[in-house]
């Protein structure tokens, strides 16, 4: 099991309930739905947010539209966008 020292929340109820519920797909793919929780444990297990520039895969970056978010490749078509509250 994963210690966090960050706390997840989900600004969409479907997001959360994958996350949350191993056997739920929701509409996605269930190889959409892999990748999403393999980035999302591997968030959990992170020491900080160098780990995600250092995995190029990732394409780890900020996004200009939205202050404050960052974006992870979660495949060729979706990324998982990212906010970073508090210190």
């Amino acid at each position: 099991m994963y210690h966090a020292l960050v706390d997840l929340r989900f600004d969409d109820p479907e997001l959360e309930r994958l996350y949350t519920d191993a056997r739920y797909l929701g509409r996605r793919s269930p190889n959409l739905v892999k990748s999403f929780r393999r980035l999302v444990f591997s968030i959990l297990a992170a020491p900080d947010e160098r780990t995600f520039y250092e995995n190029k895969g990732l394409h780890y970056e900020r996004v200009k539209q939205r202050a404050g978010c960052h974006s992870m490749k979660l495949n060729d078509q979706y990324r998982l966008i990212v906010t970073y509250e508090g210190g």
